[in-house]
């Protein structure tokens, strides 16, 4: 057997998935299979803004939210994240998950109703967070 140590391979990152989602479907025979959620914004053909997550049975989570710069204070990340929570309504989820780091935008999740449920200390280093978030909906 060999072990390798390498960066980026979004090979191995497919196939993991796969082998994950094949699991969970075995595991979980009642329920829907995971399905990734996306909200994009775009001005002038650009892409100025993304949410991506997904949605699994009665679970949502949110794995990454970006607004450009310029843009931010705008209104449109709440327009992004009230557009997927929307869709994750219509899609049976009654919760929604977050992670944010202290230097990102835990405060921009808490305005819109998401509650800190644990905090790790230090991540990625001292004196910065890992905020994990949750919203019922």
């Amino acid at each position: 057997m060999e072990v390798i140590v390498g960066k980026s391979d979004a090979v191995l990152d497919q196939r993991l998935n796969d082998e994950l989602d094949r699991h969970n479907a075995i595991a979980t025979p009642d329920v829907q299979p995971a399905q990734e959620l996306t909200v994009r914004a775009h001005q002038d053909g650009r892409l100025v803004a993304g949410l991506s997550g997904w949605t699994w049975g009665h679970a949502c989570a949110i794995a990454m939210t970006w607004v450009e710069q310029d843009l931010r204070g705008t209104g449109l990340g709440a327009t992004l994240l009230d557009t997927f929570e929307q869709e994750a309504r219509a899609r049976g989820c009654t919760h929604v998950f977050v992670t944010s780091f202290t230097f990102q935008a835990p405060e921009f999740y808490q305005r819109h109703g998401y509650r800190e449920i644990f905090r790790w200390m230090s991540v990625p280093t001292t004196g910065r967070d890992d905020v994990h978030m949750r919203k019922d909906l």
